[in-house]
């Protein structure tokens, strides 16, 4: 089995009473985010609302963190992240933060503790960009968007 990697957190003030984050389950890839408002935060249709987690993270250097929608809020609210998945760099230390949007028809409310996303901490390969006159063909060439019907 591999060794677990190590990230450093740091729960905040207003993150007290609340659970630890966690995996649901064994097999969960993500961990579970709660709202750390302090008040219910009421997102209406079309609308965002920026939703406080209550830690900072210490993400090690060639990795990421990852803010991904809950499946059950999706096909149960239609609530998703307006910048999913949302993107958490190694040398960020502030708050985590989520993007809710409501793509329903009612109003969502979020009360304090309520789940409201996921976090997957994922490994990034070592990318260095070389200019080229001409790129490899492949039979997709130029396609873009809908170009498989």
């Amino acid at each position: 089995m591999d060794e677990s990697l190590r990230v450093g957190i740091r729960y905040l003030k207003h993150h007290e009473g609340l659970p630890p984050i966690a995996r649901q389950t064994p097999g969960s890839s993500g961990f579970d985010l709660h709202a750390a408002c302090a008040d219910e935060v009421r997102v209406a249709p079309g609308e965002a609302a920026l939703v406080p987690a209550g830690f900072q993270l210490s993400i090690p250097e060639g990795y990421e963190a990852q803010v991904r929608p809950r499946s059950g809020l999706a096909i149960k609210s239609r609530i998703g992240l307006l910048n999913a998945p949302g993107t958490v760099d190694s040398d960020y230390r502030g708050e985590i933060c989520v993007i809710l949007y409501n793509f329903g028809e009612a109003d969502f409310v979020v009360r304090r503790g309520d789940r409201v996303a996921q976090l997957v901490v994922s490994r990034l390969p070592r990318v260095e960009l070389v200019e080229e006159d001409a790129l490899d063909e492949t039979e997709r060439g130029s396609g873009g968007f809908g170009h498989t019907g």
